[in-house]
């Protein structure tokens, strides 16, 4: 450990190197405190979406799985920054260059994890995404099928719940010469919503992953700051050995 022995006579160099190294190793190690409390944050979100009731239920029945796919992977990232966060500590106060070169590595592998994770949710959950074709086509599939008791049911929970009718508006059921459903219009006014579920639908979504993927990218940032952090405690650490070195001969 490069911090044994200190403090045996050696000249100001190596001591003003050794307050420099003490300041990054200590900033080091609060950022990843706040890495971890992030990892913890993601994970209770990525919880909450999963098994929120009814809403997964929902989405299996519009048959919009493809929507987890992101939320899986940033639960899997959530767990490798929480334990990593633990290894970028020990690493950091211990001074250890192969196990902050190793932190260095597990940084960018959770860069990279945690980039696709964010890009994926927000690719199926904000506005003009992917996510929305496939409501669409689902919300057509169920006005095109009145006939079916199931379609029936499914398109007035969705419309009453979400406060939405047709895919893009009223002006789909007058396009397929099919009449208004009651469930299209506010309970109140009695006037038929202007939005269509594909609409209201995305923007649900985009209200329960606005925060994930927000926090998501923070711990992207957090973790460039950290590999960079960790080379430059790496190169102080070891121009501090060979100082130390250099005096003693």
């Amino acid at each position: 450990m490069a911090g044994a022995g200190r403090g045996d006579g050696q000249g100001p160099a190596v001591g003003k190197l050794e307050s420099q190294i003490y300041c990054i190793k200590y900033t080091l190690f609060c950022f990843n405190v706040v890495l971890w409390l992030f990892g913890v944050s993601i994970f209770a979100l990525c919880l909450w979406i999963c098994f929120e009731p009814g809403f997964n239920e929902w989405m299996r029945i519009l048959e919009l799985q493809k929507y987890f796919i992101g939320i899986y992977i940033i639960l899997i990232a959530s767990l490798g920054i929480m334990v990593v966060a633990f290894l970028g500590c020990g690493s950091a106060l211990m001074e250890n260059v192969v196990l902050l070169y190793g932190f260095i590595a597990t940084q960018i592998a959770l860069f990279v994890f945690g980039l696709v994770g964010a890009c994926v949710v927000l690719d199926f959950s904000t506005y003009d995404s992917s996510i929305q074709p496939l409501i669409k086509d689902v919300i057509l599939r169920l006005m095109n099928n009145p006939q079916h008791e199931g379609s029936r049911e499914i398109l007035r929970m969705v419309q009453e719940g979400i406060g939405c009718c047709g895919a893009d508006g009223p002006m789909d059921f007058l396009n397929l010469n099919k009449p208004l459903p009651s469930e299209c219009r506010d309970s109140v006014t009695g006037n038929a919503y202007f939005h269509g579920c594909v609409d209201e639908l995305t923007w649900y979504l985009e209200g329960k992953t606005g925060w994930l993927a927000g926090i998501v990218l923070a711990s992207c940032m957090i973790c460039v700051v950290n590999a960079v952090m960790s080379l430059v405690l790496i190169q102080a650490v070891k121009k501090e050995e060979d100082e130390a070195i250099v005096y003693k001969n």
